[in-house]
């Protein structure tokens, strides 16, 4: 069992059911995936770029990403139906929880000025998204052989009801809002 996972069911449930007067503890809620997308636009002009994003992000995720297409055409950016813009992946259970204990713990508090993330990047529904400018911040990434910085964005879906308990949630995992 991974550390933050075994922090959840040791410390976070139980205080989570308390402050919610939760009655059961299925009811107390839990992170169910981590999405992350990275855009890749300049994909168009050259796609050897989309596979250099592709290869960052399985080291960084530890698991190969998916290859997002375009949904429409654009003309203005050059843009065909289908073409391959960006890649993502969605973690869940192991890896899911050592990537959210690499970013609480190591990564974000390598950026550079930071005061801790927004609480207000909720969206109702006790999900949280959070952007990331650059790659740089994982430890997995060779900063010599990054040819261009990528930033990405990072979903947690959570079981809450509401902000109010999603927040309560993460903030109990470790992750580090602004005070």
């Amino acid at each position: 069992m991974n550390r933050l996972e075994q922090k959840y069911v040791e410390t976070v449930k139980p205080s989570l059911m308390k402050e919610f007067n939760y009655s059961s503890s299925m009811e107390a809620p839990k992170i169910v995936k981590v999405v992350i997308n990275m855009g890749v636009g300049d994909a168009i002009d050259n796609p050897k770029n989309l596979d250099e994003a592709v290869a960052e992000l399985t080291q960084i995720a530890g698991q190969k990403p998916v290859i997002t297409k375009a949904k429409k055409s654009i003309a203005n950016f050059k843009l065909r139906e289908g073409m391959p813009i960006g890649c993502k992946v969605t973690l869940r259970g192991e890896r899911m929880y050592e990537f959210l204990d690499k970013l609480f713990n190591i990564s974000l508090p390598r950026v550079r000025d930071f005061h801790g993330v927004s609480a207000t990047a909720f969206d109702g529904r006790g999900n949280y998204t959070l952007g990331v400018k650059e790659q740089l911040i994982f430890p997995e990434i060779n900063f010599d052989k990054v040819n261009k910085v990528r930033g990405m964005d990072v979903v947690i879906v959570t079981t809450a009801k509401t902000n109010n308990e999603a927040h309560a949630l993460l903030k109990e995992m470790g992750m580090p809002f602004t005070k």
